[in-house]
């Protein structure tokens, strides 16, 4: 093992939503910074997809097997690269709603209070939505939260498509809103090129792609972490320092908590209580599609949203979700582990290629929020992870996509589509192995008998240790939580900066 000359104030684990963000607050601090990333540079984002490339899901997905409730094996979609799944991610930066904070009960349980508010993570909301360029308008939502600033850039303009439909959907009563999104001159904004990269400008940051953190080395007492163990190219490295910030993404941060475990740590780093990797959330998401009468490029960006029925309606009393639009069918990832949707496709367009089925339909997104379950968990066994997960808040989701049918039949009859069309729109939820959304496996909260992480996202039981990508979400909601995600290492770095004076 290579034991690094060097002695870092902060060492960042992960180069995604929290960890490219952190690097980029903390970067001018003059601090001496270490940033690991286990991937490598993209040769070609999600943004830059072409045609059926979309299709190719091998592109897109962890080089190596986690298994299922049953033990099967599947090749999880996640980015292991610079900039982590904000590589292969819709752009979509909207802020969780001031009631998703507080204790929200569903049908089957109750989704838990943050014991932050919105207002604490309001002022770092705005400064993400600088930091990744957001676009977006204000006011056309009834659910949008109050901002202390506008939007920095104006939404972006519909397809002409896509405007129809939203006329038509209005005429309905819903309240078609302009998708918030991070957009650059280069197509989506993400962790690499508003985090990572203008962090590597400030000399006191050292940069190491290619570099798998594998574990955790703790001093005799367990109470900091001493040296991060790495493999970079291969080659097994210790690298020391001061602070330890994980942001592997919810599963893997909670592996690699996992397997370091040692004398002190047992069951894991920060896991007395055993709540690492517990409470596992991942969203319920169903694509479903509606035959278009007009042919499209299936290559331009989401625009729409609807929360019409995200707090629930008359004949529901609970929350259903958010649903938004999927942008082209050819740039959208998620889109391709949808298998059974594409076979439904091909039997309504018999003879069509890939190509015309997309160009052919306008794809939606349906979001609902699933509810934490310490059941719904990441383990470790050897080098083997497994997710236990089994969905819950169903009804709820099922709901959401009925009154979505709904809306569509009476969009299809108003602007003339046949009866066969005007019946049939194909749909299929994400299945285990898209961990999209994934969330909550190391629950922030001021009880450490409750909870796995501090207020400040500091783990109770490790002073030094920190975790900022999304398992300290003590809920889900079902707003996309990136931007939350980026708030959060915000405010985290604020913490760090005054710590580290």
């Amino acid at each position: 093992m290579i034991i690094d000359d060097q002695y870092y104030d902060v060492i960042i684990v992960g180069t995604g939503a929290g960890g490219g963000t952190l690097a980029r607050k903390l970067a001018p601090s003059g601090k001496k910074i270490l940033v690991l990333e286990r991937g490598g540079y993209l040769e070609k984002e999600s943004s830059e997809l072409v045609d059926v490339e979309v299709f190719k899901k091998e592109q897109y997905h962890a080089p190596e097997q986690w298994y299922d409730n049953a033990g099967e094996p599947f090749y999880p979609q996640t980015s292991y690269s610079v900039g982590g799944n904000t590589k292969v991610w819709s752009g979509a930066l909207l802020r969780m709603r001031e009631r998703d904070f507080t204790a929200v009960p569903h049908q089957n349980g109750m989704s838990p209070a943050w014991e932050l508010t919105y207002a604490d993570f309001e002022p770092y909301y705005t400064e993400a939505e600088q930091l990744y360029q957001v676009h977006g308008k204000l006011g056309d939502d009834a659910t949008e939260p109050p901002h202390s600033a506008d939007y920095p850039f104006p939404a972006v303009e519909h397809e002409p498509q896509i405007a129809a439909l939203c006329d038509s959907f209005s005429k309905q009563g819903l309240h078609p809103s302009h998708l918030p999104l991070g957009l650059g001159d280069q197509g989506r904004t993400d962790s690499e090129d508003s985090g990572i990269t203008p962090a590597l400008a400030y000399n006191n940051v050292t940069f190491k792609s290619n570099a798998k953190a594998v574990c955790l080395h703790t001093n005799p007492s367990g109470t900091a972490v001493k040296a991060v163990e790495a493999e970079v190219d291969g080659q097994s490295y210790l690298f020391l320092g001061h602070l330890v910030v994980l942001s592997c993404g919810a599963i893997n941060s909670a592996v690699l908590l996992l397997r370091s475990a040692n004398e002190t740590h047992p069951n894991g780093i920060a896991n007395r209580t055993g709540l690492v990797g517990c409470n596992l959330m991942k969203q319920l998401m169903t694509v479903i599609v509606q035959r278009s009468a007009n042919p499209n490029s299936g290559l331009f960006q989401r625009t729409v949203y609807f929360n019409d029925f995200y707090w629930g309606n008359d004949s529901f009393p609970y929350p259903m979700g958010h649903i938004q639009n999927s942008g082209g069918i050819l740039q959208d990832v998620i889109f391709a582990e949808a298998p059974p949707l594409l076979s439904v496709l091909a039997k309504l367009m018999p003879g069509s290629g890939l190509r015309q089925l997309a160009t052919r339909t306008i794809g939606w997104w349906l979001q609902t929020e699933d509810l934490p379950n310490p059941n719904n968990r990441v383990s470790l066994s050897g080098e083997k992870i497994t997710l236990h997960y089994e969905p819950n808040n169903l009804e709820a989701h099922d709901r959401l996509l009925y009154h979505w049918q709904e809306a569509l039949k009476e969009v299809d009859k108003a602007m003339g589509q046949s009866v066969f069309a005007q019946n049939i729109h194909p749909h299929a939820m994400m299945p285990v192995q898209v961990v999209a959304h994934q969330c909550g496996t190391c629950r922030f909260g001021s009880n450490p008998d409750t909870s796995v992480l501090d207020l400040n996202c500091r783990t109770h039981e490790v002073d030094n240790l920190y975790v900022v990508d999304s398992s300290f979400f003590p809920s889900s909601s079902s707003t996309s939580p990136a931007l939350t995600v980026m708030a959060n290492a915000l405010r985290v770095g604020d913490h760090l900066i005054e710590r580290l004076k």
